[in-house]
């Protein structure tokens, strides 16, 4: 099954996308979608829409799971976030893609084992399970790292709907 994982920025947005078979977990693609800050907010969400739906097309993944967005000092910027995460939703619902939501502990805790773990770990870890990740940026590592977490997730609920 292909997987799509988005790591919501407004400045920038990470993807990833994995094939999952069984346990097994095989690197396809990832990237960064950056918006120029100068540009007005409407203006860089149509950006984000428009690059999620070209990725979309591409890879035509069967799921998608977004990171959530978590709750800082600043407002303004939780806001800008929050549209941001709000795009990374609805791009893959609206091509009729079932979307999942994890938080970055959740994440954090699948691919690394803690929920504490720093974005060096969330990097190095992802390049472990995936071999050949380009990663650019950090938000593509997480992107994965959110897929990998999917992937997990979906494996794990399987074998719980197993018959005994």
């Amino acid at each position: 099954m292909r997987l799509l994982g988005i790591d919501p920025g407004l400045r920038f947005t990470g993807w990833g996308v994995l094939e999952a078979e069984g346990n097994r977990l095989r690197h396809v693609a990832d990237g960064v979608i950056a918006t120029e800050s100068t540009d007005d907010v409407p203006s860089r969400l149509k950006m984000l829409d428009d690059a999620l739906a070209e990725i979309l097309a591409r890879y035509a993944p069967a799921e998608a799971a977004v990171e959530e967005t978590y709750v800082n000092r600043n407002a303004t910027a939780t806001l800008k976030l929050g549209y941001a995460r709000g795009v990374a939703l609805l791009a893959p619902a609206r091509a009729g893609i079932p979307v999942f939501e994890y938080g970055a502990k959740t994440v954090k805790m699948a691919v690394v084992g803690t929920g504490a773990a720093d974005k060096d770990q969330v990097g190095q870890m992802v390049r472990r399970l995936l071999p050949g990740a380009a990663q650019k940026r950090a938000d593509a590592a997480d992107a994965l790292a959110v897929a990998i977490c999917h992937a997990h997730h979906r494996a794990s609920l399987n074998v719980w709907k197993r018959p005994a």
